[in-house]
């Protein structure tokens, strides 16, 4: 009896000290992922073992580090607008909204975001639906959250809350995190959708009691377009304009950081920046200016430039949006 007694407390031992070691290996290759654990069960009751356990089974990636540190973003204008802007993904566009169109038409008028709009977003995301990532989002978010670049300006703090909101995602609409794939930053579906997203703006337009952004193009359209709307789209206002520059113009009202208008047209019109567009003199804008093949280019941008910034915070991002949008609505109707 004593014998069995001692045994059994071995074994208890030794699983305890396994346990020990496991939760300190895991520690080792996530620094930080025990202090993760514990935010989880304290800010949103989280089971703190459980939560360890979903880290253990999250891999580093090396090629997340890699990808980060060469987005597409570093390239120059001219080159990065050939990568959506060519013949195959304008008629990929107007393939994917004929094919759904009535989904689409309804997204547009039920959040006043132009049809062009949303297509065009999910066209530059994901090449409309083709290349949704093949990622596991926990690996990547968890990447990032612990392993984020040393040569980069530190974002893990924003990466451990996408890792925090996944969590809270899984929990609301009963995903499985050990499945979800993504991009190599953890976003997901066809609008590319990061977990805090997906919990504030996807929406469940089919009806079908479920926000599933991968396989209906009811939800994701009109996430796409609820997501513009909340961030303030106006239908039929300006997006963007080329600027006529006046000789000897100084570049000191170029944005280089926050794409938010600040200053009016006519602040600008005597900065020497205008434009031959019939709007109002007193409409907030900015200026961008694009690095071309044969020299700078520079565009008066809006509002609506601001809120496509607010889904990629890049201006080459939505010049190729808005750019991409004009072509695909142009080659619909020219049939």
């Amino acid at each position: 009896m004593i014998t069995r007694i001692l045994n059994r407390m071995k074994q208890i031992i030794t699983l305890a000290a396994v346990s020990i070691l496991s939760a300190s290996c895991l520690a080792q290759s996530h620094p930080g992922a025990e202090e993760f654990a514990a935010r989880a069960a304290k800010e949103h009751g989280f089971d703190a073992a459980e939560t360890m356990e979903l880290l253990g089974d999250a891999r580093f990636k090396e090629s997340i580090v890699e990808a980060m540190t060469r987005p597409a973003e570093g390239k120059d204008w001219h080159e990065y607008r050939k990568i959506f802007l060519n013949e195959e993904r304008i008629e990929g566009g107007v393939e994917f909204w004929r094919e759904h169109e009535e989904l689409i038409s309804r997204a547009a008028e039920t959040y006043g975001v132009e049809p062009e709009m949303i297509v065009s977003i999910i066209g530059v995301e994901t090449y409309y639906g083709r290349i949704t990532g093949g990622y596991r989002v926990l690996d990547a978010l968890a990447t990032l959250s612990f392993h984020y670049p040393e040569n980069l300006r530190d974002r893990s703090a924003f990466f451990s809350r996408e890792l925090m909101n996944f969590m809270l995602l899984g929990k609301e609409e009963e995903l499985p995190l050990r499945e979800v794939k993504g991009s190599y930053a953890g976003a997901m579906g066809l609008g590319q959708f990061m977990p805090s997203s997906y919990l504030e703006y996807a929406v469940d337009l089919d009806g079908d009691g479920r926000r599933d952004l991968w396989s209906s193009v009811a939800d994701a359209t009109g996430s796409v377009a609820n997501y513009l709307r909340r961030h303030g789209w106006k239908a039929g206002q300006p997006v963007t304009a080329r600027a006529s520059v006046a000789e000897g113009a100084s570049t000191g009202p170029v944005t280089r950081s926050s794409y938010k208008p600040e200053k009016t047209l006519s602040d600008l019109a005597a900065e020497g920046f205008t434009t031959a567009l019939d709007i109002p003199a007193d409409t907030r804008s900015g200026i961008v200016r694009l690095r071309e093949s044969a020299g700078d280019s520079y565009w008066l941008t809006f509002d609506n430039f601001y809120v496509i910034t607010r889904y990629n915070r890049s201006a080459l991002y939505a010049m190729a949006v808005y750019d991409l949008s004009q072509a695909v609505r142009a080659a619909r109707e020219a049939g």
